[in-house]
């Protein structure tokens, strides 16, 4: 297994981070007490540890996932069904085919989401407190400003944010789900909901905190 690199500790709060196929990372971590990371949660770090350190410099899986409904609204949902099934979604995506929650799992997510979008769109970082989909990401008014000012700091006016082509999404019989992969800042911080690369070893995040404000 690849090894866990902590690379942030402050008080009360410990992130840290594995490369590996999805399932295995997210089984790796969690037998350590980690968390998968937020969106929120990661925004606030990156802030916290500025735009040269190593979680601004590169991007990672988080909890969130896009539900993508045929001829309906995607939804961005806070815990993704994926991390239920981790095993069948890295099938689904080695032989590049969709994961498909079931119906329970579609609907206990649906509980709490937002409307994502249905194609590309860039979301300008001084509007981060004024837009549905970046305060719902973020944590809340306040922090979404934050992360927005942030990011002018570092020079990007607008942040990205991928969509599947909605003839594509259209052209499936049931909803799908993606999850979320947050850009580093030479991606503009991209809200990407477009990958389906989970059998591939890229970044999955963790935390621990005395809070557990995951």
């Amino acid at each position: 297994m690849t090894e866990i690199i902590e690379d942030i500790k402050q008080e009360g709060i410990t992130s840290a981070y594995i490369e590996a196929p999805f399932d295995g990372a997210q089984e790796a971590l969690e037998s350590e007490n980690y968390f998968i990371i937020s969106l929120k949660r990661n925004a606030k770090l990156r802030i916290q540890q500025g735009k040269n350190s190593g979680i601004s410099k590169n991007g990672n899986w988080t909890r969130e996932g896009i539900l993508w409904v045929p001829k309906g609204k995607p939804k961005l949902v806070p815990t993704s069904p994926i991390l239920y099934s981790p095993k069948e979604a890295i099938q689904d995506h080695r032989y590049e085919r969709e994961f498909y929650p079931t119906r329970e799992r579609i609907e206990s997510a649906l509980v709490d989401s937002v409307d994502f979008p249905e194609k590309n769109i860039e979301i300008p970082t001084n509007r981060f407190s004024e837009d549905a989909l970046t305060v719902f990401a973020f944590g809340g008014e306040v922090e979404a400003r934050n992360y927005g000012e942030f990011l002018r700091e570092a020079g990007i006016k607008e942040m990205l944010v991928r969509a599947v082509a909605q003839s594509y999404v259209d052209s499936q019989n049931q909803p799908f789900a993606r999850q979320m992969w947050f850009g580093n800042l030479d991606c503009r911080s991209a809200l990407d909901g477009d990958n389906r690369y989970l059998n591939v070893s890229y970044r999955l995040r963790g935390i621990k905190e005395d809070d557990v404000g995951y």
